[in-house]
């Protein structure tokens, strides 16, 4: 049995201690709670964005988001993240010692990902890998004012190709997400399809996400969201609101189910095509800072809890309904 399968196996029966983290980490779930990732299309497995936690260290991360009702957390493994590129090694261990405390098993991370040739890059897959996480999102690319955009798709194949056989090497599945805005690479969602032209989409795949596809998309995301199913390892969940503020329109960030994304539509089409992913659920939204990755928070932690806790009964309550 390979490390990581052992280090899941142990992790799902509460074996903690084979990991290498400080006996300072703590749990106030119950021992024996399960919130291990559920493959029933009944159900969401929904991960929370520790971006938006990162007021707290690994033991109370996992606390909260546990008490909140996620299934597992994905993970920030990235500069300013949770844990930081150059002591992945010294660190993602104590995450996930944190994190299978209270029932969690590692799957999901976000990272700054876009190269093989980066710092840290070798060190981060081959740490999560070890370690079981499934899926890491990758960093963001953007298109160069001096190089045609078919040519710039050209030369992020190559590196998308490169990342796919680290990846694979590491046993973990890469996913590039959809985001919108002038200059990222894949706001229009035809850029994710020659991005990852001709890779073992097993290895190398799309986060997709709703939000940024329904603003440069309108009503025709579903096209491409047809193109790309076969490539979709993961999917981000939060919504928004086009509002005009000093004559001007502006896009602005609100709670799931708020805003103008069609979830009735969107999880129809998942549950048609038997698409059931691992989900990170975002929260960018006015939340005392905690929606930009503060340290330090203005409001009270229980306000960004309940606003939490909203978010994720209302995703379930649109999933069962659709």
């Amino acid at each position: 049995m390979k490390r990581r399968q052992f280090i899941q196996s142990s992790a799902a029966l509460g074996l903690t201690g084979i990991l290498s983290a400080s006996s300072g980490l703590h749990s106030k779930v119950l021992v024996g709670e399960s919130h291990s990732h559920n493959n029933d299309l009944s159900d969401l497995d929904i991960n929370i964005f520790s971006k938006h936690l990162q007021f707290l260290d690994y033991a109370d991360m996992a606390d909260a988001a546990a008490n909140i009702g996620f299934n597992g957390v994905d993970l920030t493994v990235r500069p300013k993240g949770h844990v930081l590129p150059e002591r992945v090694e010294h660190d993602l261990p104590k995450a996930v010692e944190a994190m299978s405390k209270v029932g969690f098993t590692p799957n999901m991370m976000t990272t700054a990902i876009t190269d093989t040739q980066q710092n840290f890059t070798a060190q981060i897959l081959n740490t999560a890998g070890e370690l079981g996480f499934n899926y890491y999102r990758m960093g963001y690319y953007r298109f160069p004012e001096d190089i045609e955009a078919p040519q710039a798709l050209d030369d992020f194949n190559q590196k998308c190709q490169q990342l796919a056989e680290l990846n694979k090497q590491s046993e973990i599945k890469g996913a590039y997400q959809n985001h919108a805005g002038a200059g990222y690479v894949g706001a229009q969602i035809w850029d994710i399809w020659h991005l990852l032209e001709g890779i073992d989409s097993d290895y190398l795949g799309c986060q997709y996400d709703i939000r940024h596809a329904s603003v440069e998309g309108a009503k025709s995301w579903p096209i491409p969201f047809n193109m790309l199913r076969q490539k979709i390892n993961s999917i981000v969940l939060k919504d928004y609101q086009w509002q005009q503020v000093n004559g001007q329109w502006k896009l602005k960030n609100v709670p799931i189910g708020q805003g103008m994304v069609d979830f009735n539509s969107y999880f129809s089409l998942l549950k048609k095509l038997k698409i059931h992913v691992p989900v990170s659920l975002h929260f960018e939204y006015e939340l005392g800072g905690a929606e930009h990755g503060a340290k330090n928070i203005k409001a009270e932690q229980s306000t960004v809890f309940n606003a939490m806790k909203r978010d994720v009964n209302t995703v379930r309550k649109l999933w069962e309904m659709a």
